[in-house]
């Protein structure tokens, strides 16, 4: 009963808004808000297995590119800032400077400076999505366990070991937050590189849509832009559980007392 529940609550509202969604626009002779079933019917006549591969796939590459960069550089400039005090005081103004700066004014620089390629794309995409990343693993590394600290002193257990087993193990929850915060950043951030520096994309597509008047294909975009963000999610929610098992059986054990 507990998991009939959940999957309730999970798709409850998300069926009720399609519902409202279906049945309020039904019949709509709006050229710019067409009916959800007109943009159902565009959808699967619009992104063939050639649409996927020509204007997806890509995406989706420098989606996943951009945003695995901004995780491994987030977490290991925290980690580095967070274990050194030093480091910290001396690149806590430099951060909060470039940190100001909103991703999608970089686009015209980055065109300069890496052309309209998937570099450019990329890149911006890394600046957005590392922010949330860095500043998370800085906190998570700053609150570790003094006592689990002591002990690793203690034993001598220094080094890449130390690291793997009590810093990054001890902020990995920070780090999961960080980075489910940056997803959503990510696929946001592609989609406005795409619009304003390509010639292939979803952003691309959905704008040229737009400009060539062919609005519910241009929909279709967007609710294929919604699907992916849902899929992501779920994949990320899995990874999570699988990442971080150990500390929700810990949190659940405390409940439980």
């Amino acid at each position: 009963m507990r998991i009939l529940w959940r999957v309730v609550l999970a798709v409850g509202l998300p069926v009720v808004l399609i519902a409202a969604w279906w049945f309020g626009s039904a019949g709509s002779t709006d050229f710019y808000w067409p009916s959800l079933s007109t943009i159902v019917d565009t959808f699967g006549r619009t992104w063939t297995w050639e649409m996927f591969q020509e204007q997806v796939f890509p995406s989706l590459w420098r989606l996943l590119a951009g945003y695995f960069l901004a995780v491994l550089l987030g977490v290991a400039l925290g980690a580095l800032i967070g274990l050194n005090r030093v480091v910290r005081d001396l690149l806590e103004p430099v951060l909060e400077f470039l940190r100001a700066f909103p991703p999608p004014v970089l686009v015209p620089a980055a065109i300069l400076l890496a052309g309209i390629g998937d570099r450019t794309k990329i890149l911006v995409i890394v600046f957005g999505c590392v922010w949330p990343v860095l500043l998370n693993t800085i906190e998570g590394v700053r609150a570790r366990d003094e006592v689990l600290s002591d002990t690793c002193r203690t034993y001598r257990i220094t080094g890449l070991l130390r690291l793997r087993h009590l810093v990054l193990r001890a902020a990995s929850p920070q780090i999961v937050t960080g980075a489910r915060q940056a997803l959503p950043l990510a696929i946001i951030l592609m989609v406005i590189s795409e619009m304003m520096a390509a010639n292939e994309g979803l952003g691309f597509t959905v704008l040229q849509f737009q400009r060539g008047f062919q609005i519910p294909e241009m929909w279709s975009g967007v609710l294929l832009l919604g699907l992916i963000g849902i899929v992501l999610s779920l994949l990320f929610r899995l990874a999570e559980r699988s990442l971080l098992g150990w500390y929700h059986g810990q949190r659940a054990g405390q409940r439980e007392f």
